[in-house]
């Protein structure tokens, strides 16, 4: 048996830490997963515990009630752990990035998996996922804070990223630069003058900061101001309902490393 492909990470995991991600996916990719004759979705790297895993397929099925979950862990010990909560569409299995299924996955989320990689590791990774996507597929990196409140991710198609999602628990967000801490390892390093995002998170900050007066009728309609003035500078590509759940979605190039 071949060696899986990667590190194991330090599986962390809490239930309900990526919900934010999961509605996301499962608003913005059902049609896919409706067009797919057999939609399996993988979630890469779940943890030391199955709740993620168990949670994505709770929540894919709302979108489409064929979708089967496989979690991929790199540590066999946490494999042997998540087996007896299996169930029908709900599998677990020991490999890494080379994703080891019989068939192409219509969807493979890598949560909190690549933060300990370097930056210039990403790319490689990127790639490797991405070539096993099923045509239509989506790959969706990213990272959150302990508890979900706090959330940015990378949505990838088969050709490439696609677009960066911010996601956040309004009421605990003094600026939307607080979320700069959780961007993907492909951005993080990133953040400082003279690179996209750094300008981004500075002109979402001065949009937010001309919204306050909308405070007062609570923080969702004080971020909804603020996302539709940054998408007179920007390119938002998502509107008010994504906006109303505490998102705002920007496409990848506009956000790109300068040197990549």
């Amino acid at each position: 048996m071949n060696r899986p492909v990667g590190t194991a990470t330090r599986g962390t995991t809490n239930p309900n830490r990526l919900r934010r991600m999961d509605r996301w996916i499962a608003a913005t990719h059902g049609p896919a997963l409706r067009r797919s004759e057999a939609p399996v979705a993988v979630d890469l790297g779940y943890g030391a515990a199955p709740w993620t895993a168990l949670e994505l397929l709770q929540r894919l099925r709302t979108a489409d009630p064929r979708c089967e979950v496989v979690g991929i862990e790199i540590d066999p010990a946490r494999v042997t752990a998540a087996k007896p909560y299996e169930r029908e569409g709900l599998g677990f299995r020991h490999g890494g990035f080379e994703v080891p299924l019989p068939a192409r996955p219509t969807l493979i989320r890598a949560a909190n998996v690549l933060r300990q990689y370097d930056e210039r590791e990403v790319a490689a990774v990127w790639a490797r996922l991405r070539a096993r996507l099923a045509p239509g597929g989506l790959l969706v990196e990213g990272t959150c804070d302990e508890i979900g409140r706090r959330h940015v991710w990378v949505a990838l198609g088969p050709e490439g990223p696609r677009t960066v999602t911010f996601a956040t628990r309004l009421g605990s967000l003094e600026r939307p630069s607080d979320l700069a801490e959780r961007l993907p390892k492909a951005l993080i390093h990133r953040n400082v003058p003279g690179e996209p995002v750094h300008a981004f998170l500075r002109d979402f900050d001065r949009a937010w900061a001309a919204a306050a007066p909308y405070a007062s009728l609570g923080a969702r309609q004080r971020w909804i101001k603020a996302a539709g003035d940054l998408a007179g500078d920007w390119p938002v590509t998502d509107c008010r309902r994504r906006w109303r759940q505490g998102e705002v979605t920007v496409n990848w190039a506009a956000l790109a490393p300068n040197s990549v």
